[in-house]
């Protein structure tokens, strides 16, 4: 063999010695950033199913009653679940509250806005634990699925097709209840949730705004409404317990003597 051809043979073996090793094609893993997934939550009590029929009927909604019965987490999963169908033509979930500080609290610091994140925790709590991530409340804002809105800027707006849920309405006063109904637009469902006991309105004529307004809707036969009732508790049985003691005692029921006399008769 020639000198040249040793040279190219040499050159060859060089050449197969550092050869760079090949990139191994992967196969991409979908981007999981922004999936949510919704867990099963099944009804616990019979009026808790009734909320849930009424709610696949499109039925407004008036869940009230006991503090711990679920009324706004159920009603926010029910629009959640909606939301994620296929074949549903609302847009977004939008959660209606007044964010007017209690005197035991005092003022919030901050703009309006910003007070409004304050109120924002228990719905933050909620999707989080629907979802199963931290981030879902979050990523429901950023898609534009889910807005908090208060009663201070809900004047000249029109809510079409969405899902509004009127938490804490025991808070409002007829007024502001008159101004939340009006704005509901096409393809919208409401649903209210509150308790006439746990009003933190100091003013009688205030205090009674939703039991009035309760009787007006009485006269339309698009709503339905649940009232919760001590058997609707799941929160825990202490607070079962609690408020079957406080009513008891504010109606001048000793229970505790009630149970002494009948365990030592």
């Amino acid at each position: 063999m020639s000198d040249l051809g040793l040279a190219y043979q040499e050159y060859d073996f060089y050449e197969d010695l550092f050869e760079k090793p090949k990139r191994i094609k992967r196969k991409k893993e979908p981007i999981k950033k922004f999936q949510l997934n919704l867990r099963v939550v099944p009804a616990r009590t019979s009026n808790q199913q009734a909320a849930y029929d009424y709610f696949e009927q499109e039925e407004h909604l008036i869940l009230h009653g006991l503090a711990g019965t679920g009324k706004t987490f159920i009603t926010l999963y029910l629009a959640l679940k909606r939301l994620f169908e296929p074949n549903c033509y609302q847009d977004k979930v939008v959660i209606v509250r007044s964010v007017v500080p209690t005197r035991e609290m005092g003022f919030l610091p901050g703009s309006e806005r910003e007070k409004m994140k304050t109120y924002e925790a228990p719905y933050q709590a909620m999707c989080n634990d629907l979802f199963g991530r931290g981030d879902a409340y979050e990523i429901l804002k950023t898609k534009n699925q889910i807005e908090f809105i208060s009663t201070s800027f809900i004047r000249g707006t029109t809510m079409d097709d969405c899902i509004i849920i009127v938490d804490e309405a025991q808070n409002l006063t007829f007024h502001e209840l008159d101004s939340i109904i009006t704005r509901v637009g096409v393809n919208s469902q409401i649903i209210f949730c509150g308790d006439c006991g746990q009003t933190d309105l100091d003013k009688p004529w205030d205090k009674c705004g939703l039991d009035q307004f309760m009787g007006v809707l009485a006269h339309i036969d698009g709503f339905k409404k649940v009232e919760f009732s001590y058997d609707d508790i799941v929160r825990s049985g202490l607070v079962r317990d609690y408020l079957i003691a406080k009513d008891d005692y504010l109606n001048g029921i000793d229970t505790l003597q009630d149970k002494h006399s009948r365990r030592y008769a």
